[in-house]
């Protein structure tokens, strides 16, 4: 079990969450009763279903922030499922040689990752439109309330959030709108929508323009765009999907020779004594994996809290990184290999040729 896991648990059997939650519909805890186990900052970041505490998947729960101070707990519907549609042609995107502060073989932060496609111009590509960087960082969400889906019997249940707080990674604005990105640094298969619903209402409050919210995720290289829309303002599940959009920087061609050159070089080596086989089943996802390390040495805690694992595939993936050679534990830190370093700084087709000899 996780920290979250076991402060949870404790938290439920303390202030008897669930029977409240059966009896009233909802239950509110202040932050000063979750801090009472852990740091209510960690305890209440669920930025994808699996992140959830065994309790609240076990009970179909999940909690919103309604003020600095306060959350919400109830059987509320609050995740998106994301699927990347396949058949979309990735856009080929030049990089201007004028620009050299961004490295673009070495964009593993979101915040790096948007600040390269709105400098390269892909931002305004993917709204047809000339877009001014405004917006960005933590700010209160003013007072607004809305509805919320009950997942269990699928009724509406009325919330009222009071100065709570949002972040909004990135916001852009054009003569008539104002997008709102929500950026995640690895692919996605669901998101919450607080993260976009928030900031949607804070602005759509504040100014006369369209607000338009979007989720990015750079993962592999490859940024993908999910455009969405809220049929109804005051609907936190009226969320729809109008259009998705993926980039890819264009990298240099390979060339034949230094291909010979790449498979004199590679040697066949035994198998991993104290390493068992690795039962990770989603290159994609080790590929994220090494990417997130690039940025930061993790423990296996901090993977499975922030990002979309469980402890068990915590388990599965740092093992196959450390079976191929690119992660090592040191302590209980994970941290890459110089190998994995030096390879995840090529360009993507290259980088792509060098990770092959690892499937």
């Amino acid at each position: 079990m996780t920290k979250n896991d076991v402060g949870w648990e404790k938290l439920f059997e303390r202030y008897k969450i669930l029977e409240e939650v059966n009896k009233n519909g909802c239950f509110k805890i202040e932050a000063s009763q979750i801090n009472q186990e852990r740091e209510s900052r960690l305890m209440a970041k669920f930025d994808h279903i699996v992140n959830l505490p065994k309790i609240f998947r076990d009970n179909n729960l999940s909690i919103l922030p309604i003020s600095r101070s306060q959350y919400i707990i109830g059987h509320f519907h609050t995740h998106l499922p994301v699927k990347y549609d396949l058949e979309i042609p990735t856009i080929y995107w030049q990089f201007p040689r004028e620009i050299e502060t961004i490295d673009y073989t070495n964009l593993y932060s979101e915040s790096s990752a948007l600040l390269c496609a709105f400098n390269l111009g892909i931002i305004d590509d993917l709204v047809e439109s000339k877009t001014r960087f405004t917006v960005s960082g933590r700010m209160s969400t003013g007072t607004f309330d809305f509805s919320i889906e009950n997942c269990i019997n699928n009724q509406s249940y009325s919330i009222n959030v009071i100065n709570s707080q949002c972040e909004i990674d990135g916001g852009f604005e054009t003569d008539d709108r104002l997008i709102l990105i929500e950026a995640k640094n690895y692919r996605v298969e669901d998101f919450l929508i607080r993260q976009i619903y928030y900031p949607y209402r804070l602005w759509s409050n504040k100014i006369t323009k369209k607000v338009v919210p979007v989720l990015m995720t750079y993962s592999n290289d490859i940024f993908s765009f999910f455009i969405y829309e809220f049929a109804d303002i005051s609907d936190y599940n009226s969320i729809t999907l109008v259009e998705q959009k993926n980039y890819e920087i264009a990298s240099e061609e390979i060339r034949t020779s230094e291909v010979n050159s790449l498979l004199t070089q590679m040697k066949i080596i035994p198998e991993p004594a104290k390493i068992p086989f690795p039962q990770a089943d989603k290159f994609d996802r080790l590929i994220d994996l090494i990417s997130l390390l690039l940025e930061n040495d993790l423990t296996p805690n901090e993977i499975t809290e922030n990002y979309q694992f469980d402890k068990r595939q915590t388990d599965y993936y740092t093992s196959a990184g450390k079976y191929l050679g690119l992660i090592e534990k040191q302590g209980k830190i994970f941290t890459l290999t110089d190998e994995a370093k030096y390879i995840l700084r090529q360009p993507h087709q290259w980088k792509n040729y060098l990770m092959r000899k690892y499937k």
